[in-house]
């Protein structure tokens, strides 16, 4: 019987397609069902020798730890070798595929049955159950780490992106002069479907409700800390249009959707949130100082989408219920942003000045020298 159930798992993991059912996939659904099976049959001959049946449940209980060892392992190898697809090439239009959510399901779902096929009576007697769940604990933390680093490629190149804006960028300048820059909320909105269909995908297709918004909690807490370091290599200078406008509309809509999703208060307004927060405050108020032409057409057209729901489906941007998540829709309106200039003069000030200096140094060096003739 041993032999036969194990030749069973070895055949049913190499034509495995990954579909779900039930808890899991077919082979680890085939796997759990025959090892209750036999336990159970066991256990129901009430064997009149004491001794000879302890011999038995022992030996189907470390049956069932190492069957579900390869169920584990062999999961967990598939697991990978498709995390490893597309590695080179990964954009916003990136879906968990569900044969990975199902891979996920298979692991908790061993997770549960391991302690009703590994234990008498709830008793790890054997020590089986102990052995058996530390592996399960670390195959479900190298899957949680696994598909968070995926998706959190997607906001790294979104990131590298908005850094061709960057200041004293010869790429943002040509983007900027030719104004292929746009508002730089498409960028920012692209970004927001991405995370939308994939919190879509998991919570469809993985049926651990725990599991599930301790994900979300993990994935928010490394966005937001991306953002503020990738904000903090940007405190020397202002940021352009499009990174304040893509920055503030990824920031707000991650907030408000995954507190959707049921993740607290105390991880979602976290001090690397305040501090995005204020910097893109901040930002949004220098630019509709420096550029309030171009912010009140950006606002114009909000207003335009807003009457006919917007391009997220929703009312009105997310802000979350921070002191500082509570800001107006988009970027500050002029009364909105007179009220904050004064915190930010002295810097818009600064900035501009040293912008001009550099400008009109670097144009008559330009032009007293011979090589432009």
């Amino acid at each position: 019987m041993e032999s036969s159930i194990a030749q069973s798992i070895h055949k049913g993991f190499e034509k495995e397609r990954w579909d779900s059912k039930g808890n899991g996939c077919v082979t680890s659904e085939d796997l759990f069902w025959k090892l209750d099976a036999l336990q159970s049959f066991i256990h129901d001959l009430h064997w009149p020798d004491a001794e000879f049946r302890q011999h038995l449940e022992q030996r189907l209980k470390m049956m069932a730890a190492e069957m579900i060892e390869q169920c584990i392992q062999r999961t967990d190898s598939s697991f990978h070798s498709w995390l490893k697809k597309n590695v080179a090439f990964i954009s916003t239009d990136y879906i968990i595929p569900s044969e990975m959510c199902a891979m996920v399901n298979v692991i908790l779902d061993a997770k549960n049955q391991s302690f009703k096929l590994t234990t008498i009576d709830g008793i790890d007697l054997y020590k089986f159950h102990t052995k058996i769940d530390d592996q399960i604990d670390k195959a479900n933390v190298a899957m949680t780490q696994g598909l968070i680093c995926k998706l959190m490629s997607v906001l790294e190149s979104t990131l590298s992106k908005l850094a061709r804006y960057d200041e004293g960028s010869l790429i943002g300048s040509i983007l900027s002069f030719t104004n292929v820059s746009s508002s730089g909320k498409d960028l920012g909105q692209g970004y927001v479907n991405f995370f939308r269909n994939n919190m879509d995908q998991i919570r469809g297709k993985i049926g651990d409700d725990l599991w599930t918004l301790n994900f979300f909690e993990q994935w928010y807490t490394q966005q937001i800390n991306m953002l503020c370091n990738w904000l903090s290599e940007r405190l020397d200078h202002a940021l352009h249009y499009a990174q304040v406008t893509s920055i503030s509309h990824i920031t707000k809509k991650i907030y408000s959707d995954f507190e959707l999703q049921g993740v607290l208060e105390d991880k979602l307004n976290s001090k690397a949130y305040q501090t995005v927060a204020l910097r893109m405050t901040t930002e949004e108020a220098t630019c509709a100082l420096t550029m309030p032409d171009v912010v009140e057409c950006d606002d114009n057209g909000d207003t335009v989408k807003g009457e006919g729901g917007d391009e997220d489906g929703t009312g009105e941007e997310g802000g979350g219920g921070s002191s500082v998540g509570g800001a107006s829709r988009g970027l500050p309106k002029p009364k909105v942003a007179a009220a904050q200039a004064a915190a930010v003069t002295n810097v818009v000030a600064g900035r501009v000045g040293n912008l001009l200096g550099k400008g009109i140094g670097g144009l008559s060096s330009k032009l007293g020298g011979g090589s432009w003739f």
